[in-house]
């Protein structure tokens, strides 16, 4: 029996976001992030859900990760500000 969860855990978004492309189809991604799931032994998101996240996402950009603002801050291509940005949720999104 499958089972769907009604909210997505928040690694299973980050996965959605990650492994979109815009020249894949929602459904491949919504398999992969699928796979995902099981891997962590978590319930599968619907398809629904995941074209939603994939909708937002690709409509607002992605938005990096708090170890890849602090990465860029080390490669001094972000300024030590950014992380800052980043925790209030004032870092532009990467298009």
């Amino acid at each position: 029996m499958l089972q769907f969860a009604p909210r997505i855990d928040s690694r299973l978004v980050a996965a959605a976001e990650r492994l979109d492309n815009e020249t894949t189809p929602v459904a491949e991604t919504n398999r992969r992030v699928g796979a995902v799931a099981a891997e962590l032994c978590l319930p599968r998101p619907s398809y629904e859900q995941v074209r939603l996240i994939i909708i937002r996402a690709r409509e607002h950009g992605r938005h990096p990760s708090s170890g890849e603002v602090l990465l860029d801050i080390a490669f001094r291509s972000r300024p030590p500000t950014a992380f800052l940005d980043y925790l209030v949720g004032t870092l532009p999104a990467e298009s």
